[in-house]
């Protein structure tokens, strides 16, 4: 099995919880999905799961895009723990699509000893097409968390894989501003053919740089970034929409979009105090890159009110 314990940042974190290992039984949540096409419409071919991590159909809830299959990640620990080991592997046949959300915000819980971990792969087919935005994460005080995610794509298949960072339990007694003692997140993506396209990789460790200084999250809160791996061509008509740079004192809010190396696509970053807001702007380029990928927008958002 893949393990991450090698990364520089998590080596003050090794020692083993007081109640579990870390990898032990009930600790290590595996799942794999696969899509194909069948007929008019994808379908979830293929389906593995190990608690923590859960899947139980796809569905076809999306009326822009009725052939599309949606599927919820569930979790049956209310979060990640401790000496958590997960891993998640999709693939997608040529020619087939799929949604991937998450139930509910990704917390991380409060931990004294070792570090959680997830590592993603993604393999996409010619033709194919990949929204993968689950719901925000909350690093609890005292949280380690580390994440690594690859993509491996053809020119002609199209991947959103979206993320959104919040700063700890906001309103939570008096506040957990930037508490957590680590943030790992990595992306990678490359050819069929072992191409690498670009890596990104951000580490957070608030307690031993300043987060909320100038250059770094200043006065914000809310991180959200979204990568949109496609053709140039694709990406192009998506840069065309979204390229004018948001700097609005009022909400606060700050975007912009950048061109990925090696024609890999684009990235858009977005900065907020507030979650709705940073939803609203990563919502917004998710639209504009569906629309002009597929021909087919995102269904208005459901509102609870």
């Amino acid at each position: 099995m893949i393990t991450l314990d090698s990364a520089r940042e998590l080596a003050p974190y090794q020692e083993q919880p007081a109640q579990l290992p870390a990898g032990y039984n009930g600790k290590v949540g595996v799942l794999r999905l696969g899509f194909e096409r069948r007929g008019d419409r994808t379908i979830l071919h293929d389906l593995y799961r190990q608690s923590p991590l859960l899947v139980q159909r796809a569905l076809y809830w999306d009326e822009e895009m009725p052939e599309l299959p949606c599927v919820m990640i569930l979790t049956t620990s209310g979060g990640v723990l401790q000496g958590d080991r997960l891993r998640m592997d999709v693939e997608l046949a040529p020619g087939s699509q799929a949604h991937l959300v998450t139930q509910a915000a990704t917390k991380i819980q409060e931990m004294d000893a070792n570090y959680g971990s997830q590592i993603q792969r993604f393999t996409l087919g010619e033709d194919s097409y990949l929204e993968f935005l689950p719901e925000p994460v909350i690093p609890y005080r005292g949280s380690r968390f580390v994440t690594d995610s690859r993509v491996r794509l053809p020119e002609s298949a199209t991947m959103l894989y979206g993320e959104i960072l919040q700063p700890g339990r906001k309103y939570y007694r008096d506040g957990e501003l930037f508490a957590y003692d680590l943030f790992s997140s990595s992306l990678r993506a490359e050819r069929p053919d072992g191409q690498q396209l670009f890596v990104e990789k951000f580490v957070v460790s608030p307690g031993q740089f300043q987060v909320g200084r100038v250059g770094v999250m200043d006065r914000f809160h809310i991180f959200g970034n979204v990568v949109l791996l496609t053709g140039p061509e694709r990406a192009a008509r998506v840069f065309e929409r979204t390229s004018t740079p948001v700097w609005d004192e009022e909400i606060p809010l700050a975007s912009a979009v950048s061109r990925l190396p090696n024609d890999a696509g684009l990235i858009f970053k977005v900065l907020g105090q507030e979650t709705e807001p940073v939803r609203a702007a990563v919502r917004a380029f998710c639209v504009a890159a569906r629309e002009e990928v597929t021909g087919h927008t995102f269904p208005p958002a459901f509102s609870w009110r």
